[in-house]
């Protein structure tokens, strides 16, 4: 491993000079890049889903209480909870289970998982591997990098860095891609430096740049930056993001990657939820990939067929001629009622149709063009957008919960794995879901 670069103890020139000299010979061993595995060899045919690895209990050693179980009032208990589907423990050993306040049908607890639990990573590794998911984006949100966030080395207690090593010990145990994906929601001006910090201090780690499970583009380990170019008040610039692409492929030492951007829905016509600041489309250019968000956008099966036509067709064109690899979006329904119940926001907001939905964005994008997905996400049951094992078997009471039923546990596992069939050529691309998933 590579020495730290936040631990050189103040012991003379000398051993600085040793120290530098050591680093230098790091960053030069980082260029000799191991040849990559097949999932991480390009997005080219492959399907990808995000990864939030938030889930914390009060009792799992993070420290955080529950995290994302919770409502906004930071309560988990029954008529108080912050998600709309509740997870399939039913594999996971005594260790990985965590009692709640909630009860089965019969009476008994019901349990949740957390992240932090290395076990339960590598498990969801492993479904991975079993229902062909090439790998996964890991979100790093970088007002968590920041000063005091979660992601700080110095930090005593396990933190969001342990997901970036449990992540990389799941790809290599079961041959799987990894990447991470910097989250600039809530970031402000003047603050891209520490998420540059925050890769080397990755880089020097982990060593992610010569890592065979990490993601390539282009032969490139491939960085995502998503929230760029949105319309809302963000605090950070498009020059500022400019600097951070620019950081990444052209760093000495921690540069020579690929860069995907995660761009606002309207991103091509700079409307709506897009910047209207033309040189958004430059920034664009500048990248190797990018990733329109439509989470929540729209609803319905039939409308994800026309939407391929109106915007995922154009948008494949528009990168095409503009030497950018086009990443679309699918997402299998949407439902955050309990989290905003005192908002009233509805429940089951946009139904997964028995994943006919999800299917039809997938099935666009292939007859777009577009030869890779995100599906987002692997384990959000924040806004029910979660493709993981969900139980059918919900607690009861005062919260009400979603499931799969009448389809297994796994069903969007298995056509979420459909879904890279399909970018392959490996199924025809019809309306129906193959029965044989």
């Amino acid at each position: 491993m590579c020495p730290l670069r936040s631990s050189l103890p103040p012991l003379g020139i000398a051993l600085v000079a040793l120290s530098l000299l050591a680093q230098t010979s790091c960053a030069q061993n980082r260029k000799a890049t191991a040849k990559t595995i097949p999932s991480a060899s390009g997005l080219s045919g492959k399907v990808f889903a995000g990864y939030q690895g938030w889930y914390r209990t009060p009792t799992d050693g993070s420290g955080l209480g529950w995290e994302h179980y919770e409502t906004y009032e930071e309560d988990f208990k029954p008529s108080e909870v912050g998600i709309d589907f509740w997870p399939d423990v039913s594999e996971l050993t005594d260790t990985e289970k965590f009692a709640t306040q909630f009860k089965q049908a019969d009476g008994s607890t019901a349990y949740v998982f957390s992240s932090q639990n290395e076990t339960t990573v590598d498990r969801h590794f492993k479904w991975m591997a079993d229902y062909g998911i090439d790998g996964i984006f890991l979100q790093r949100f970088a007002h968590d990098v920041l000063e005091g966030g979660h992601h700080q080395w110095e930090l005593l207690q396990p933190s969001n860095n342990k997901m970036v090593e449990y992540v990389k010990k799941g790809a290599h145990a079961h041959d799987r891609a990894y990447s991470i994906m910097y989250d600039l929601t809530s970031i402000r001006h003047g603050e891209m430096p520490m998420i540059m910090d925050d890769w080397r201090g990755l880089c020097d780690r982990l060593e992610l740049l010569s890592d065979p499970h990490y993601l390539h583009e282009d032969g490139k380990p491939l960085v995502a930056i998503w929230g760029v170019g949105f319309s809302d008040n963000r605090k950070y610039t498009l020059d500022e993001v400019a600097t951070l692409i620019d950081f990444f492929k052209n760093d000495p030492d921690y540069g020579g990657c690929s860069v995907m951007l995660g761009v606002p829905t309207y991103w091509r016509t700079l409307k709506k939820d897009a910047t209207s600041d033309p040189k958004f489309h430059d920034v664009i250019r500048s990248a190797d990939a990018i990733l329109p968000w439509t989470v929540g956008r729209f609803g319905g099966s039939k409308k994800a067929l026309q939407r391929g036509i109106d915007y995922v067709s154009p948008d494949q064109q528009w990168c095409q001629q503009n030497g950018v690899h086009y990443m679309p979006l699918a997402f299998p329904g949407f439902s955050w009622g309990n989290r905003y119940k005192h908002q009233n926001a509805k429940y089951d907001h946009i139904p997964r149709e028995g994943g006919q939905f999800l299917w039809n964005q997938a099935l666009a994008a292939k007859r777009a063009g577009a030869d890779t997905l995100y599906i987002a996400m692997f384990d959000e049951m924040d806004e029910g957008t979660q493709i993981f094992k969900a139980t059918n078997d919900v607690p009861v009471g005062e919260s009400p919960f979603l499931s799969y039923a009448p389809h297994a546990t796994d069903y969007y596992l298995r056509l979420t794995g459909a879904i890279g069939r399909l970018l392959r050529d490996e199924i025809p691309a019809s309306k129906e879901i193959p029965e044989e998933l």
